[in-house]
């Protein structure tokens, strides 16, 4: 049986994925572990320990104690607050990454590593539509050069020492669960809260920034369904583009509005409009598609009515 360690279960993705991966493989067979203290249904669901990824003999002596066999590394310093502290974000995303590399090289009970790239690793120079798996990669922000950076070392660990490491270079992730937490897609987070809450909202990026987004369902199912996927029909080891669905601020606007008529939507833009212009208005996910058959269930329409029905739920208003 699996033994699953997930580094960052307080995150975004954390949070939702150890539930999921409890669901599959039993509550005592997945272990959280984060910085800090994550929500009660993490901490009582299952083994948590509050554990620093940066520490790495706590991590290896953790790793050798429990018989973990595979890795879900999600710890990192996200795209906004990364331009805020540029050195210390580095430091934090590379050598956590280089750790958990290094001790699952040498744990003979780690077969597998999962780590998250993200569209952050494309630049200016990439096709901004349609963009494809292969393409020029050069990222204007310290959070996308560590995520370029560690794809090259994920790439290394597989082709020099038989390390199986899988990645997923995610869009913008919409989640009910967990709300923003400093990344340059988070207004599509931000705005349903805030059209519950206040009934209006300033958005941080132009009305027409359109980016590639993913509703977290499809991102954790996809994620599972990578790690379970077989070991040859995977032809890369560094990081799998997935697309999602596509949209702009005023589109989003748009469609939560035929839900709460009322609701506006003002336009502030800060620091993260250059990142965003930066990066892909859609990705080409096609090799994901043929190599482990990933396939998107929810658009943006489905998105947001399931969105706002359990954010009302979440805050206890009608």
């Amino acid at each position: 049986m699996e033994r699953i360690l997930v580094i960052g279960a307080a995150g975004q993705i954390g949070s939702e994925l150890v539930l999921e991966l409890r669901k599959q493989y039993g509550n005592e067979h997945v272990f959280a572990s984060d910085i800090k203290p994550a929500s009660p249904d993490i901490m009582e669901g299952g083994p948590f320990q509050v554990l620093d990824v940066m520490d790495d003999k706590q991590l290896i002596h953790f790793i050798i104690r429990h018989r973990i066999t595979q890795i879900y590394h999600l710890a990192a310093v996200l795209s906004g607050n990364a331009e805020k502290l540029p050195i210390p974000a580095w430091h934090i995303n590379m050598n956590s990454l280089m750790n958990v590399l290094e001790i699952s090289r040498i744990c003979e009970d780690v077969k597998k590593v999962f780590w998250p790239s993200s569209i952050a690793v494309f630049g200016p120079s990439t096709p901004r539509q349609n963009t494809p798996q292969l393409t020029t990669m050069e990222p204007i922000t310290v959070y996308g050069i560590s995520k370029l950076a560690g794809e090259r070392w994920c790439d290394y660990y597989y082709n020099k020492y038989g390390l199986d490491v899988r990645s997923i270079r995610y869009p913008g992730l919409i989640s009910y669960k967990t709300e923003a937490g400093g990344g340059t897609t988070d207004y599509s987070v931000e705005i349903f809260y805030e059209a519950i809450r206040k009934g209006n909202y300033e958005c941080f990026l132009s009305e027409d920034t359109a980016l590639p987004m993913l509703f977290m369902p499809d991102a954790i199912r996809g994620t599972i369904e990578l790690m379970e996927a077989d070991h040859d029909k995977l032809s890369l080891h560094s990081s799998y583009n997935l697309g999602g669905f596509s949209i702009t601020p005023r589109e989003l606007s748009a469609e939560i509005k035929k839900h709460i008529p009322d609701f506006n939507v003002t336009y502030k833009p800060d620091f993260r409009q250059a990142i965003a212009d930066s990066w892909p208005q859609s990705i080409d996910d096609s090799i994901a598609r043929r190599d482990w058959g990933f396939k998107m269930k929810y658009g943006m329409e489905s998105m947001t009515k399931i969105m706002l029905d359990e954010i009302r739920k979440k805050l206890n208003t009608k």
